[in-house]
């Protein structure tokens, strides 16, 4: 079978068709299956993107798209052949939500792709007369009456976030969350000057816009796969949403200073915090898997950022040696994802009960690292959810029990500015980053 698929990925909609059956046979995470057969399939950087834009539009539209095809076809959406049915929701998809794609070519396409991939020799058939029917429908398509449909956020994820936000932004948020993110990069300054980085990218091919209110960072368009550009290979910048880099923003590391990044993978946060200081100082990147533990020894030595060690350990297991060591420490502690969505849409896939425990194991990371800091130095505690259980509750909870930590303000570029509580929520609808939290204490000093 995988001969097979790997043999039909030489375009970009037989390529996302891959990656979307191996999403939905194999319980693939939808950004490895995509970075896998793009790999395989060694797609031009033009259909790459548009396979990209096909595997993350469909999977964010899947409710809205299998609501319209429920309506259009006779044969139900789950009876149908997986291939066929994905064939289908990616021809809706382009057809709905692509301008640039004629109705047209989207139909013939996965007529093609039916065509080649179904056992049924009607599937082409099938495929083309639900298709025609939808073209012909396209300006008065049923819209369902629920956002969750309407925005393919399941029910129950609808209403916890009804429960973060006002009434009047839940739609945005939902509609936000199936945005297209932006590619953002930070400069690797220990290397090269944001200047000479933009030049170095557009000589590539790339498209390159500095970010609007971020210095030293940028916006991509028109990459492909990133890790195939030179620059990239050269160690030049790194890709990170602007809400991680606005962590260390706030963290102010300052070089000579010894630092602990207790849950580093991939390794974002370590690294902007190794050019922050200008690679002058030592921070130990830790992770409990030692796959990730590897994905930032590599990332580090991409980069050239020599103050990085890594180290495979556990945030929750108290170490003795590391007492009271680290002038900061950073704590971005696993939690449910739902802020980074747009992303990895497949989070909303999720099981929600095993999320409800995770603001315990939040508070026994935090209460567990806050051990390595030294008097007077800083803790920050991140996650990328939006949610108050496991956010603001963790930090109120943990600052009860340790009065030797008080909340600092920090301040953060204009289009954020001063946050005297010490803690912060992003969302996507409202600073255009993901959704994410930042909260910074310090010890204080004796």
């Amino acid at each position: 079978m995988q001969k097979r698929e790997n043999n039909q990925a030489k375009d970009a909609r037989s390529a996302a068709l891959t990656v979307l059956l191996r999403c939905e046979r194999n319980g693939a995470w939808l950004d490895g299956a995509l970075k896998n057969v793009l790999k395989e399939s060694a797609l031009e950087p033009r259909d790459a993107a548009l396979c990209s834009k096909l595997c993350y539009g469909v999977c964010q539209n899947r409710l809205l798209l299998e609501f319209w095809l429920s309506k259009f076809s006779k044969v139900k959406p789950e009876k149908l052949e997986p291939a066929v049915r994905i064939a289908l929701l990616l021809a809706m998809y382009q057809i709905t939500m692509l301008d640039k794609i004629p109705p047209r070519a989207a139909v013939n396409e996965s007529v093609n792709l039916a065509r080649r991939n179904s056992k049924n020799p009607r599937s082409p058939t099938l495929v083309n007369g639900i298709l025609r029917s939808f073209c012909r429908a396209q300006e008065n398509l049923p819209q369902p009456d629920d956002l969750a449909t309407r925005y393919s956020h399941p029910q129950w994820l609808v209403d916890l976030l009804s429960q973060e936000i006002p009434a009047a932004e839940l739609e945005s948020l939902l509609a936000s969350n199936n945005a297209e993110p932006p590619t953002t990069i930070q400069t690797n300054t220990t290397k090269i000057t944001p200047d000479a980085l933009a030049e170095t990218l557009a000589a590539q091919g790339v498209t390159v816009e500095p970010h609007p209110w971020l210095d030293g960072c940028f916006t991509l368009r028109g990459t492909g796969d990133l890790e195939q550009l030179k620059a990239f290979r050269d160690g030049l910048f790194l890709v990170q949403d602007t809400a991680s880099r606005l962590v260390v923003l706030a963290a102010q590391p300052e070089a000579g200073q010894h630092i602990l990044d207790a849950c580093g993978a991939p390794g974002g946060k370590s690294f902007s915090t190794a050019i922050a200081i200008g690679d002058d100082g030592s921070i130990l990147s830790c992770d409990i898997h030692p796959s990730k533990v590897k994905q930032i020894q590599k990332g580090a030595k991409r980069l050239g950022l020599a103050s990085i060690q890594s180290q495979i350990r556990n945030a929750k297991e108290y170490d003795p040696s590391l007492d009271e060591q680290f002038d900061l420490v950073l704590a971005d502690a696993p939690c449910s994802g739902l802020g980074i969505i747009r992303k990895k849409p497949d989070i909303r896939n999720k099981d929600p009960e095993p999320l409800k425990d995770l603001p315990r194991i939040q508070g026994d990371i935090l209460e567990n690292v806050s051990r390595y800091v030294k008097s007077g130095g800083v803790l920050v505690y991140s996650t990328c959810t939006v949610l108050e259980r496991e956010n603001q509750d963790v930090v109120r909870g943990f600052l009860a029990k340790h009065p030797e930590f008080t909340l600092e303000p920090f301040t953060l570029p204009d289009a954020i500015g001063t946050v005297e509580e010490g803690m912060l929520t992003l969302w996507p609808h409202i600073h255009g980053t993901d959704g994410f939290f930042l909260s910074k204490m310090r010890k204080q000093g004796t």
